[in-house]
């Protein structure tokens, strides 16, 4: 690393920031050694870890360059890369990884106890011999490749003087694969070859069910910049007009945006007047009206009319990059949770090493040869791998997620259910989540039998929402589809037909009234059709549910005021409407420092930033593929009431994990003084680490009774 810059006061307006890509971050520990390592270095005035995404960001004195924190996180025993692309890209190579190193150790497994089934039986002499060489021919290659991401990981801390959780594991797997190959060489009776491929499977198993939930809860940043689009036809002052790229795009350039267009930048509407749908940005189902002199975000769509809009802000400047940052950041107030498991884990690295080595010294005191002492204290290192430990908190989790998927509800993160069992308060949108989100018309009764008829065929032609509602309620009502020609859907504008030589047409909302409406006209005569959503049927017993859980509800809603409080009336909890996506956040965040933690529950691409940053989240299927992504569960159906039993099932599983970690500490308090006294070998060792696990699944087994228990 350069010089050492001199420390003093950080100028936070001069300071620079910075992304680095970090694939050994592991767990808490490499979290706490990075932020604290690399925020002691002169000139960086903050620096963050990212678990999720394997990231660190900087903030630092412009003096003080990427090559310096990339030198320092080696010290640390990380290797960095600075990030030129997008810090909100994803990658899942470490993924794709792991999951052949699995596939590997598995296929090695399977087969070498198969063989090892023989000399458990008996089998000797050059029989035994046999096996011996066919389990070492699989075993070692099995072990050099599926281990790769324990010994690099453990390398790269002894490169830098350090150490983790790698490095025991690491010292175990090699030396029961080293022993058993001195054990065939020399025709031995004993080879562990089964051990040492089983510990790595089992280990193996946990880091990729981390590393999937991982790249799954960054997936929802990529669906959201996804909206905006991809260009726009910019307008330059010599009369030309050239399609542009949304990289391409710089504030000042004039986009001509067409009815039916996503916007590609943000900006002021110069010319022309239409409504757009803002849903993602205020979760407001209706379309609004907007004008010369109105703002216009990257993502929202323009449904009626051409306009001009002169770009004020453009690439990751804009609103909706603004969310997807706010996702990614919100995000990251997770990682607190792995850091609190990990913390005892801390001392697991040097507590086995002693122990191992304590055993070690004290069988060749005692006379035992080096060959018996260094079998005993592999027995130690194996028998004290934290499998059973590691696997107390996500066995209980998967079966707990398995019996709520049965009852509608997915949990998609592993740690969703810790934190749903500790949720205080529940904070609802609107829209599509106390209502169904599927608008159906009020009253059909002003439109005569032959009128519903014309209306039915010419709603059946559209994928409108408005139109699908429309269709469903003449369907349901009996109503017989009438003969409609020359049926045409004109963007922006609705449904145009002839019916016996007349005109007849469904014009959208934008085109009728202000709300949820359409115009029915045939001929010259008009009837317009209003629209209401539905309240979820059982969101008054679900509300009612949460709170003699002791989890009281309120609505937060990016909708008109009246309708929220339409809705605080009718549910009988607070409610406040007309909020950004930043303030659904600033209010989370407010709730959060008077210690309350947050369950929130919505559904469209303005709750993105909020069900990222809430304590716990869920989102209902019907959901922006967003809001799906950014939740942390995600329940089908029409009922609500699957995110009450998904608290009642948290709090059982919460109780299972306790009960799995006493038994995983049990097993430990047992096994290691028999190991350290010699009377298990690294097979032995093995099969007692792998029971251990065994035991601790089964009684994790015990939840799928809890989704159906209601007490």
């Amino acid at each position: 690393m350069n010089a050492p810059i001199a420390r003093q006061p950080i100028d936070a307006a001069r300071c620079v920031d910075s992304r680095f890509t970090v694939p050994g971050i592991r767990c808490a520990g490499c979290i706490g050694k990075i932020e604290r390592g690399i925020s002691a270095i002169p000139g960086v005035a903050t620096a963050r870890v990212n678990f999720s995404a394997k990231r660190v960001a900087v903030s630092h004195d412009p003096e003080l360059t990427d090559a310096d924190i990339v030198e320092a996180l080696r010290e640390l025993g990380f290797e960095a890369q600075p990030m030129a692309e997008n810090p909100l890209a994803r990658d899942d190579a470490e993924t794709r990884l792991l999951l052949r190193a699995l596939a590997v150790a598995g296929f090695a497994m399977m087969n070498i106890m198969l063989l090892s089934v023989a000399v458990w039986s008996g089998a000797d002499g050059i029989t035994r011999d046999l096996f011996h060489w066919l389990s070492a021919a699989i075993a070692l290659p099995a072990v050099a490749y599926a281990g790769r991401p324990f010994f690099s990981s453990a390398w790269m801390a002894l490169r830098y003087r350090r150490t983790n959780m790698d490095v025991p594991i690491s010292i175990g797997v090699l030396l029961a694969t080293g022993m058993s190959a001195f054990e065939v060489l020399t025709g031995g009776q004993h080879a562990y070859f089964d051990g040492a491929v089983m510990l790595l499977f089992f280990l193996l198993v946990g880091r990729v069910l981390d590393a999937v939930m991982r790249d799954r809860a960054r997936s929802g940043i990529a669906s959201l910049l996804g909206r905006m689009g991809r260009g726009a036809q910019v307008a330059y002052p010599d009369g030309d007009v050239r399609w542009v790229a949304a990289e391409d795009i710089e504030p000042g350039m004039e986009m001509q945006v067409a009815a039916g267009e996503s916007l590609a930048a943000d900006g002021l509407i110069v010319t022309g007047k239409s409504r757009f749908d803002r849903s993602m940005l205020t979760g407001e189902s209706a379309p609004v009206a907007s004008g010369p002199g109105d703002m216009a975000h990257a993502g929202t769509t323009n449904l009626l009319s051409p306009v001009t809009v002169r770009v004020t802000a453009a690439a990751e400047d804009t609103a909706i990059a603004d969310i997807a940052r706010l996702m990614d950041e919100a995000g990251q107030s997770r990682s607190r949770y792995v850091r609190i498991a990990d913390r005892a884990a801390r001392l697991y690295a040097p507590a086995v090493h002693s122990l191992a080595a304590l055993s070690f010294a004290g069988w060749m005191i005692a006379g035992a040869g080096v060959h018996q002492s260094l079998l005993i204290a592999i027995a130690v290192l194996i028998i004290t791998c934290p499998c059973a430990l590691g696997l107390a908190v996500p066995a209980a989790q998967v079966v707990a997620a398995g019996a709520l998927m049965k009852h509608g509800l997915l949990i998609k993160d592993g740690s969703a259910l810790e934190r749903l069992a500790e949720a205080d308060h529940a904070l609802f949108d609107k829209t599509g989540t106390l209502t169904l989100g599927r608008p159906r018309p009020v009253s059909l009764a002003a439109l005569s039998p032959q009128d519903c008829g014309i209306a039915l065929t010419l709603s059946q032609s559209s994928r409108h929402p408005l139109s699908k509602g429309l269709a469903a309620a003449l369907q349901d009502s009996g109503t017989i589809a009438h003969p409609v020609s020359d049926i045409d859907e004109r963007p922006g504008e609705g449904m145009r037909g002839i019916y016996e030589g007349e005109a007849v047409s469904l014009l959208r909302p934008d085109l009728a009234e202000e709300g949820l409406s359409v115009a029915y006209t045939r001929g010259m005569a008009t009837t317009v059709i209003r629209f209401a959503d539905s309240w979820r049927a059982d969101g008054e017993a679900t509300i009612a549910a949460l709170a003699s859980l002791g989890i009281p509800g309120a609505i937060v809603s990016g909708d008109a005021s009246d309708a929220v409080m339409t809705a605080a009336v009718h549910f009988g909890i607070p409610a406040q409407g007309g909020m950004s996506p930043a303030d659904k956040l600033a209010e989370l965040e407010r709730r959060r420092a008077t210690g309350e933690k947050v369950l929130m529950i919505g559904d469209g691409l303005n709750d993105g930033p909020a069900l990222a940053a809430a304590h716990v989240s869920i989102a209902p299927g019907g959901a922006s593929d967003v809001s799906q992504q950014a939740a942390d569960a995600v329940f089908v159906g029409d009922a609500l009431m699957p995110v009450a039993l998904a608290v009642r099932v948290a709090r059982r599983t919460m109780r299972t994990v306790r009960q799995n970690f006493a038994m995983a500490v049990g097993y430990n308090l047992l096994a290691v003084p028999i190991a350290m006294a010699g009377y298990v070998t690294p097979m032995i060792a093995a099969i007692a680490m792998s029971m251990s696990s065994l035991i601790v699944v089964a009684n994790s087994l015990l939840l799928f009774r809890a989704a159906g228990d209601r007490r």
